[in-house]
């Protein structure tokens, strides 16, 4: 009855605050069980098996750049997103999680590590590194929280369109127009910080990894349903398919074909006749070399700061083979279902009218229209839930680990000198976050117009081109601290070149050296630079090195 009372829009807000509300009592639960020792609150006492870290690894990597982002560029180019994005993000992702977590978590449980500055400021034998390393680890966590941010509430003002007309009105041209009675973007943003620093702030990691098994299970799930139910809105699979073959067929492949252009020709003089409902957009493709040379941004995850708090947290090596044997499963079902929605975009068709209006440009926001004008408003609804339980899995994780970072390494070790007591960290380590929280909710409303994709593509850039640090400080005895050092402020350098060049309007092609993605080029860059110094500079002590190398 109280349902039925209620407009589409309602209906959304009504199921996203149950969400919401389910996502601070579970906050309270875990909050319950805090130690109150810093271990606790940053690394939950090294107590997570495997399950919980399966789904904590998921849920970390799983962003908005992964649910609105794959849509949005999908939209843009076709299918073969898919292939660029989840065969290379599959293969070195677990490739990465073996390779680097495992090791990472044998030295963190050895000699209590929390943060990655701790690991390399000690294996590198330099206290100065992690001056070095924290303005880069924290300038590249912070567009990652902004596509988190911007992502959740740009679907959440979509999906919530007509819900209080009186409230607020329609607003907005072209493809930043907001319909009339949708929650604004900067209420919505809002709540997404709010809840989230709420569980973080009461039950630390702890807390971030039930929050992230219990949102990585829904997002699943509803994305699965989500392109079920879009799809059976479209006449089934076969149907939604059969539209991109009929009006944007080059959206199915890899490269365009001088067919595919002929065939763009003639349906856009059908459009602009008035006899077709779909204007077609033009034929793209992903450059081979794009499609190769994107193998190196998966490599990322080796240097995400949040992933490294969340590889401290297992129980055991063990605790790693379910990560590493799933996840690249997990990411098949999670990105082909957000994929196929962004191509069946392209050319969607309801009652002889298209879905998506003529020249709409917000990827950003394709998926949102998509479950708003397709799916029934409770569903609508709950596939909301299920993309910001995607994106706020992963911003749990991103903010408490800055206030770890700022917490750990910065004031307890540069000023304090490793004097503070547990009760003081994880004091100062609240109160970072909720100043983090606040910078990225401020920062969400300067950049809320950002692509969602190329601040991942940028942000993935510069922790790949770390990559090579991390890589040498496990398995190569040479690397020394100024082979590190050259490291760090070569991938900075070539990273900020690249990005100073690149027309973020225009899309990545403005960026592209010879062909090829930038990341290539950066990561190539800080290994050479790693290689030649360690190679000319002296080796690191014996000390050292039997603590990180010696026999176990």
């Amino acid at each position: 009855m109280i349902l039925a009372a209620l407009n589409s829009g309602q209906i959304a807000v009504a199921v996203i605050a149950v969400y919401m509300l389910a996502l601070v009592i579970l906050g309270v639960g875990t909050g319950r069980l805090f130690r109150g020792t810093a271990a606790d609150f940053f690394v939950a006492s090294r107590g997570i098996g495997s399950f919980l870290l399966l789904m904590s690894l998921f849920g970390t990597t799983m962003t908005s750049f992964a649910i609105i982002g794959s849509s949005g560029q999908a939209f843009a180019r076709g299918i073969g997103v898919y292939g660029q994005m989840v065969s290379w993000s599959g293969i070195f992702h677990s490739f990465c999680f073996f390779l680097v977590g495992i090791k990472l978590w044998s030295y963190g449980k050895r000699y209590g590590y929390v943060t990655q500055i701790q690991f390399f400021r000690d294996r590198f034998d330099s206290d100065k590194l992690g001056l070095l390393l924290f303005p880069a680890l924290v300038g590249l966590v912070v567009p990652y929280l902004l596509m988190g941010v911007i992502g959740g509430a740009t679907t959440m003002e979509k999906i919530t369109a007509g819900a209080f007309p009186d409230l607020f009105p329609a607003h907005g041209q072209g493809p930043a127009a907001v319909a009339a009675g949708s929650v604004p973007f900067w209420l919505c943003g809002l709540i997404i910080c709010v809840v989230v620093l709420i569980y973080v702030f009461l039950g630390g990691v702890r807390a971030a990894a039930w929050a992230n098994a219990l949102q990585t299970i829904i997002f699943i799930v509803l994305g699965i349903v989500t392109f079920l139910v879009i799809s059976e809105k479209l006449g089934g699979v076969r149907q939604a398919t059969a539209n991109v073959i009929e009006y944007n067929p080059s959206f199915l492949k890899v490269a365009a074909t001088e067919d595919d252009e002929r065939t763009y020709q003639e349906k856009l003089a059908a459009f602009e006749a008035g006899t077709s409902p779909i204007k077609p957009r033009h034929p793209q493709e992903i450059p081979p070399l794009v499609f190769l040379t994107y193998l190196f941004i998966p490599f990322s995850v080796a240097m995400f700061p949040h992933l490294f708090q969340h590889w401290l947290t297992a129980k055991s090596a063990r605790a790693f083979r379910l990560s590493v044997v799933l996840h690249p499963i997990l990411m098949m079902l999670t990105w082909f279902p957000c994929v196929m929605i962004g191509v069946w975009a392209t050319s969607a068709v309801v009652n002889g009218k298209a879905v998506i209006p003529p020249d709409f440009a917000n990827q950003n926001a394709v998926l949102g229209i998509m479950v708003n004008k397709l799916a029934p408003p409770i569903m609508g609804g709950l596939l909301t839930a299920g993309v910001l339980a995607a994106i706020m899995s992963s911003l749990d994780s991103q903010f408490l680990c800055l206030g770890t970072i700022f917490t750990t390494d910065i004031v307890n070790h540069y000023v304090e000198h490793d004097r503070l007591s547990d009760r003081s960290i994880v004091l100062l380590g609240r109160t970072f976050t909720v100043a983090i929280v606040i910078v990225t909710y401020g920062l969400s409303l300067l950049y809320r117009g950002s692509s969602v994709f190329k601040l991942g593509i940028w942000c993935f850039t510069g922790f790949a081109a770390l990559s090579p640090l991390v890589f040498a400080a496990l398995y190569w005895r040479r690397a020394t601290k100024m082979g590190a050092y050259a490291c760090v402020i070569t991938a900075a350098a070539v990273g900020l070149y690249f990005f100073s060049r690149a027309d973020l309007a225009a899309g990545e092609e403005s960026a592209l050296v010879g062909g090829v993605m930038p990341v290539a080029w950066v990561m190539a860059a800080s290994t050479a630079a790693m290689v030649a110094v360690s190679l000319v500079t002296r080796p690191p002590r014996p000390q050292t090195l039997n603590k990180f190398f010696a026999p176990r």
